[in-house]
């Protein structure tokens, strides 16, 4: 039984992670440390993790949607294709070697960080999509949605730069678009942690209630600066997510 002020610290956790997964992805980052320092055991911390992230990224995603950065209607195929490939991965994880991803993703993610670095035309502006939107990005969806079910750190950060280079978007809509396909990835590892009882609920729902105030005011913000603020905080948790993954496993 975990004690009232670790719970209560846990919900600043959920706050802060929520604020900064919003903007740019990498709540993981500062959530699931938090909770393996507390004792959860890692299985149990990777699916209180999950669940609790699904708070904050659903009330960003809804914020960004009401906003008018996201249409649903347009991702229906790639949320049924993000879902089916998060599943699938999640299943085939026990069954395959994923140990070259610790040096693949970090490398992956410090591409991300110099491109948001020094791409000269990252801004609010939708631009060209060198990819139909309609039949690319549900197998963009597939792809980043089965990485999730299979290792998980910095989906946020494919799945937007996907959208900035691949399709065009700007960077406050691609954050928006980010965010309703990261919590259907998220939903679909869920559909395996939660029967199989591995979610700490009093963890879970203390970091939740932090998770939709910081969902809300992140979106708000990414909403309210756009590309001058998400710009340099995806550079930041990119190489911090990178360097995590490298250094302090």
């Amino acid at each position: 039984m975990l004690d009232p002020l670790v719970l209560l610290a846990l919900a600043a956790v959920g706050l802060l992670a929520g604020f900064v997964d919003a903007i740019a992805g990498g709540g993981g980052m500062i959530a699931l440390p938090a909770l393996l320092s507390v004792g959860l055991p890692p299985v149990s911390a990777l699916a209180t993790n999950k669940l609790q992230s699904v708070f904050g990224t659903g009330m960003a995603a809804i914020t960004y949607w009401r906003r008018g950065f996201v249409s649903l209607k347009a991702l229906v195929p790639s949320i049924a294709l993000t879902y089916a490939g998060a599943l699938i991965g999640a299943v085939v994880v026990k069954q395959i070697d994923v140990s070259l991803l610790d040096v693949v993703v970090p490398v992956a993610l410090i591409g991300i960080a110099v491109y948001f670095l020094f791409a000269p035309n990252l801004s609010d502006a939708d631009k060209a999509a060198r990819l139909p939107f309609g039949l690319f990005v549900p197998l963009m969806g597939f792809a980043i949605g089965f990485y999730d079910g299979i290792f998980g750190p910095g989906t946020g950060s494919f799945l937007t730069i996907g959208f900035v280079m691949l399709f065009g978007l700007a960077l406050t809509r691609a954050s928006g678009n980010t965010k309703i396909l990261n919590l259907v990835s998220n939903l679909a590892a869920l559909t395996i942690f939660i029967p199989a009882g591995d979610v700490v609920w009093p963890a879970a729902i203390a970091m939740a209630v932090g998770q939709v105030v910081g969902g809300y005011v992140g979106a708000r913000t990414g909403i309210r600066y756009g590309a001058k603020i998400i710009r340099p905080v995806v550079v930041v948790v990119s190489i911090a997510l990178a360097l995590r993954l490298l250094f302090f496993k």
